[in-house]
């Protein structure tokens, strides 16, 4: 999987209208991040396909096989103010591919927003989560949010690992004992 063209130190994209950064990776890998868009919906539902039963079980708190026409449309369910998400694409055989994706949606009080990051298990351990947390907590700031939080399974190590170098704090669920929440002060 390569994101540049041989000899070229710029990765080879398409050109795209709208917001978009090209993003290099901590392995020297680029991939495009931009806000999710109507025309990616079967690129979210392969992601989703395409992740292991552990991610998607840390995703979304539960076994999952595959997104239903009901989750997707709540996912692709963005407006940029309420909700926000950002995907990170990469080439694949000459298609983009889905290879990460972060987002939050507002609280009814539109104080507090729940955040998810959920990166490609073959894409993980490259600073990709980072990146795209740090443009869903830029979005939220400008937004004037006070605060982005998860909840996630206790269990889930690496969400632990990345939300304690992000600054969130942690604590356990007074609903659920098998759940934490991470809340980062805005």
């Amino acid at each position: 999987m390569s994101a540049t063209t041989p000899g070229s130190a710029k990765p080879d994209f398409p050109a795209i209208e709208g917001d978009h950064w090209i993003e290099t990776l901590a392995d020297g890998t680029h991939v495009l991040v931009r806000p999710l868009r109507p025309e990616d919906r079967a690129r979210e539902a392969a992601f989703i396909r395409r992740l292991s039963s552990t991610s998607r079980r840390n995703r979304f708190l539960g076994e999952i096989r595959e997104a239903s026409p009901g989750l997707l449309d709540q996912l692709m369910n963005v407006d940029g103010r309420r909700a926000m998400a950002f995907v990170a694409l990469a080439h694949d055989n000459g298609e983009l591919r889905e290879v990460g994706i972060s987002r939050y949606a507002a609280d009814p009080g539109m104080e507090r927003c729940e955040c998810a990051v959920t990166v490609a298990d073959d894409w993980r351990h490259r600073g990709l989560a980072v990146l795209l947390m740090r443009h869903l907590i830029e979005v939220a700031r400008h937004e004037g949010f006070k605060a982005l939080y998860s909840r996630d399974l206790g269990e889930n190590d690496d969400m632990r690992e990345l939300a304690e170098f992000l600054g969130f704090s942690r604590k356990q669920d007074a609903d659920d004992p098998s759940l934490v929440i991470h809340t980062l002060l805005l």
